[in-house]
């Protein structure tokens, strides 16, 4: 068995397209050896920032000979189709089978494709990997005519110990190497850039790796990872101070260095009272610095870079350095942090005029009417005051006019807290415009205040009910809005606050808050102002709602998205998809919180033994109607009305009347137990009815030679179904 060694050598790959360019480089050659019949044992790939890394191990030096089946005409084809395929096989009719297929007799033959040294595929393998990367982003370097991510300086190929014979020349469309002045792949490679610039010599992986590690290379991204985190928290420690946890920090830093080395610098005090998620973000967008905490938590005035080379100085001139361009990139946001203060949000409010946010459903400022009504329509729901609801929506998006958010878009919202507690806002209206996009995702943390609620939900909803308007949907993998993160978060909200809400009532007001013609201009856009509704008596603002909602019908759309998303939360995750959908079949149900209970309680009933027994009774009941119903020349009895009302005068056994009478007796008690969300009740009255239809199918005959006896039974059996299916739709349990 053999070793196959790839490197390929360039310019540095941006951090962020490394780790999947390993992964890609690896599916590519892999699979490629697979195609051939080749069998390895593994394979693995390595990445830094100038060089692509693959080894794979336990290749064969030879490949065996490979037998391809391929599949021809009919047997009964025309000659033309027959000779085609035996002048394409090579082979004569003789040397062909047939073979039965559900399409008739076909013709099959077998190919056997010889094998041949493993060294003599490999330049193609290579050849198709170098060309078929899939890189986010590409370019052409000078006269190269092939795009790659940067310049491609040398392929290190190894089999075996030796360099395969790989030729390759980029500036020429033939990378084959059939061109004149093309390359040959080498068995060197070079080290770091600074510290060992000069070509090392390879036999192997293991020599590669271990040399590399000498020339000031680590190979592994990993072990950059674990050197890096190392370093620092040592330095960190040393200062009395930890490393603020940043893992896609800790991921781009791998990617841009070859031989870590962490160095402490210092943050002039003069920028500490500029608020500390400002100098981290400076820090991490612009330098990849890390902060450092105290032992209280805060941001300690000190920060960590790591170096991709030694100094003789031990460090002192790359400190000064980053000290001094960390100096005027705190300078800048210092100056934005001063300057943004001296206008009020509320000054602001009128600029948000000039940002379109989208070009049919108008302005930010346009959003903002819509959020602040919402808001204020919210805030009696989720116990919040309507007046803090409504300052907090027309300052939430304030924030986006201003230099700092400009600077770093990032921290809007967040700036904007901060900017209304320095003008005297309420806590709680500086918490929700901090809040309002929150979750933004499902690691996110969920706001719970009140009034951070009631804006976070009315920025979500206006957001699904003007996207939903003017039909802009998420389709497949395409979801330029963010519409199923909002409706994630629109379920977050609702169900970790544990707010009874019915979600069609307040899809139907953000509905009705959309212009009816979204091309229109903006003075033709019907809006209801947030404070005149806040002003109304509570009969008038519903008697105005009805109204409004009488016009509008694009809201169920968005309440099936959303109950669509939620078949993707933790909440459900631990549910059968089948039960899910039985009870999100049941429209009426409009409330997330007796949603999830009802599925919780299903669940549970179903995996009982009067639970499984009762949904083989309910399929049953529900085969024996439709099947019965086509017979009277009826359509498909989804309804479970075909067959009429029960007469109980016409019972002629004692089980058949039980089971009526079970049924009635529960008919009120299961509808009032519903109603009142006492799911598991339901279920406990679901399972007491097991005895009575057990016997109902042991000892009656559906089919009585009666036709009127026949009808009534079916109706039973209808309402039956249409009885358990007011707890949920059974015809979607799989079973």
């Amino acid at each position: 068995m053999a070793e196959f060694l790839l490197e390929l050598f360039s310019e540095e790959i941006p951090a962020r397209m490394q780790a999947r360019a390993a992964e890609d480089l690896k599916s590519l050659v892999t699979d490629a050896l697979k195609a051939a019949g080749l069998a390895f044992g593994r394979a693995e790939a390595f990445v830094t920032p100038r060089r692509l890394a693959l080894v794979v191990d336990g290749l064969p030096a030879v490949r065996p000979d490979v037998v391809e089946e391929r599949k021809g005409p009919k047997v009964d084809a025309p000659s033309q189709a027959i000779d085609g395929f035996l002048k394409a096989t090579g082979l004569t009719l003789e040397q062909c089978e047939q073979r039965d297929t559900p399409k008739g007799k076909i013709w099959f033959a077998n190919l056997t494709i010889p094998g041949g040294p493993t060294a003599d595929l490999l330049p193609e393998v290579i050849r198709k990997a170098i060309l078929g990367l899939p890189w986010p982003k590409s370019m052409r370097a000078a006269e190269q005519v092939v795009r790659w991510v940067r310049p491609l300086h040398h392929v290190l190929a190894l089999f075996d110990g030796k360099v395969v014979p790989f030729r390759y020349d980029l500036h020429k469309p033939d990378i084959d190497g059939s061109g004149e002045g093309a390359k040959e792949a080498v068995g060197s490679t070079v080290g770091h850039r600074f510290l060992a610039p000069g070509r090392i010599t390879v036999s192997g992986f293991a020599d590669y790796r271990a040399k590399l590690r000498d020339a000031y290379v680590v190979l592994d991204r990993e072990e950059r990872k674990a050197l890096i985190r190392e370093q620092v928290e040592a330095q960190a420690k040393a200062a009395g101070l930890t490393l603020r946890d940043d893992p896609g920090l800790l991921e781009e830093v791998a990617g841009l260095v070859e031989w870590p080395v962490a160095h402490l610098g210092r943050i002039d005090d003069a920028f500490m009272a500029v608020p500390e998620e400002v100098l981290v973000t400076s820090m991490r967008t612009h330098q990849r610095y890390f902060a450092l905490e105290g032992a209280d938590g805060t941001l300690a005035p000190r920060f960590a870079v790591v170096a991709n080379t030694e100094t003789r100085d031990g460090g002192t001139t790359v400190i000064d350095g980053n000290e001094r361009v960390l100096r005027a990139r705190l300078s800048d946001a210092k100056f934005f942090w001063d300057q943004d203060r001296k206008t009020p949000l509320e000054g602001r409010v009128k600029d948000l005029k000039s940002i379109t946010f989208h070009a049919r459903l108008g302005s930010v400022a346009d959003k903002v009417e819509h959020m602040a009504a919402l808001a204020v329509w919210l805030a009696p729901k989720l116990g919040a005051d309507p007046a803090e609801a409504d300052r907090a929506a027309r300052l939430a998006k304030a924030d986006l006019t201003s230099e700092m958010v400009g600077e770093f878009p990032e921290l809007q919202g967040l700036m904007g807290r901060y900017y209304a507690l320095a003008q005297g806002e309420a806590p709680a209206v500086a918490e929700a415009i901090a809040d309002h996009y929150k979750p933004v995702g499902p690691g996110d943390r969920c706001p719970t205040a009140p009034v951070s609620v009631a804006v976070a939900l009315a920025d979500k909803l206006d957001t699904l009910a003007g996207f939903f308007a003017i039909d802009e949907k998420p389709t497949g993998s395409r979801d330029p809005y963010a519409l199923r993160r909002a409706a994630l978060g629109v379920i977050r909200l609702i169900v970790e606050g544990r707010y009874k809400l019915g979600l069609r009532e307040i899809l139907r007001f953000a509905d009705s808050l959309q212009p009816k013609d979204q091309a229109a201009d903006s003075e033709n856009k019907p809006m209801i102002s947030a404070i005149s509704i806040k002003s109304m008596p509570t009969t008038s603002a519903i008697s105005m709602e009805s109204k409004l909602s009488m016009t509008f019908e694009s809201y169920e759309p968005v309440m099936d998205f959303i109950l669509g998303r939620l078949r993707y939360t933790d909440a459900a995750k631990a549910c059968r998809h089948d039960v899910i959908e039985a009870v999100l079949a049941l429209a009426e149900e409009d409330d997330l919180l007796r949603l999830l209970a009802r599925i919780e309680a299903l669940q549970g009933f179903l995996d009982s033994e009067d639970g499984s027994n009762l949904l083989t009774a309910y399929r049953r009941a529900r085969n024996i109607v439709r099947i019965e119903c086509r017979k009277d020349g009826g359509v498909e009895a989804d309804e479970l009305k075909f067959f009429g009302e029960v007469d109980p005068g016409r019972f002629a056994m004692a089980e058949e009347r039980a089971l009526f009478e079970r049924l009635e007796a529960d008919a009120q008690p299961l509808k009032a137990a519903l109603a009142a969300g006492d799911f598991a009740g339901a279920m406990t009255m679901l399972a007491g009815w097991r005895p009575a239809v057990d016997a109902f199918f042991d000892a009656v005959l559906v089919n009585d030679p009666d036709a009127a006896l026949r009808r009534n039974r079916l109706a039973l059996l209808e309402d039956l179904a249409r009885s358990m299916d007011a707890v949920a739709d059974f015809s979607q349990v799989e079973g």
